[in-house]
């Protein structure tokens, strides 16, 4: 899509005619990537309602951690498609053992992630694709959310936006948690809005502190959700203040 800082929610994502990959992926990488996406835009919009709203216009290239509230199974096909960018999100490593099946997640930029092995080397593997220019998407919440509201963000993106050197996205889901709770087998058709906030600068994540820079994305995370939840309400965003309550669950 294009991006603009007054673009309205009910703003429906389109995909460039060129993924900025910087000649990383292989053809069928490309190809796959740009089919999922069609496919997986008509189900999104037609369906779920998928709209999207961007505080300012996102980089393009270069690495970048996408902050996100997490809802649902759909969370990483949403944020993808609202991204004018490829865009990687971690995977479980036995995910990728089955080879057909591993090379498609590999092709869709997908981090292997080992949950029963150390921290490290998964904080390790995020890092190295950050600093390799990726977007990354983090759950800070850890897992999604029982009741629909946001949960407890827990401080460790704060040490891989650091390490990296990249600025922070932030941006809140809402409407995912109730086209797909926790306790459904299958999705189901509703309304979805995604709000993106003002992007944590490189320069700003060098200048705070962990214990700071944690402060201020759970600050803007909460406001994009109460702002989400506003629009998805049909409520003005004008009167959603700064000290909007923050849903923490």
């Amino acid at each position: 899509m294009t991006p603009a800082t007054d673009a309205p929610h009910d703003a429906a994502p389109t995909r460039p005619t060129a993924p900025h990959d910087g000649g990383r992926h292989t053809t069928f990488g490309r190809w796959l990537y740009t089919l999922l996406w069609v496919l997986c835009r008509t189900f999104a919009v037609s369906l779920l309602g998928f709209r999207v709203r961007f505080a300012e216009r996102p980089p393009r290239e270069g690495g970048v951690l996408v902050l996100s509230t997490h809802q649902s199974h759909l969370d990483p096909l949403l944020l993808g498609l609202s991204l004018d960018r490829r865009i990687s999100s971690l995977a479980r490593a036995s995910l990728f053992a089955f080879g057909p099946f591993g090379r498609v997640i590999t092709a869709l930029d997908a981090i292997p992630i080992d949950r029963e092995g150390s921290a490290v080397a998964a904080m390790k593997a995020v890092i190295a694709r950050l600093k390799a220019g990726a977007a990354v998407i983090v759950f800070p919440e850890g897992t999604r959310t029982a009741t629909g509201r946001l949960g407890v963000i827990k401080p460790g993106f704060a040490v891989l936006a650091k390490r990296s050197a990249v600025p922070i996205l932030p941006v809140a889901i809402v409407g995912a948690f109730e086209c797909w709770p926790r306790t459904a087998l299958l999705p189901r058709p509703g309304r979805i809005r995604l709000e993106y906030g003002p992007m944590v600068t490189v320069e700003e994540v060098a200048a705070l502190d962990d214990r700071a820079l944690t402060e201020v994305c759970v600050e803007r995370l909460e406001r994009l959700d109460a702002l989400a939840r506003a629009t998805r309400a049909g409520r003005p965003a004008e009167t959603i203040s700064r000290s909007a309550p923050s849903g923490h669950a």
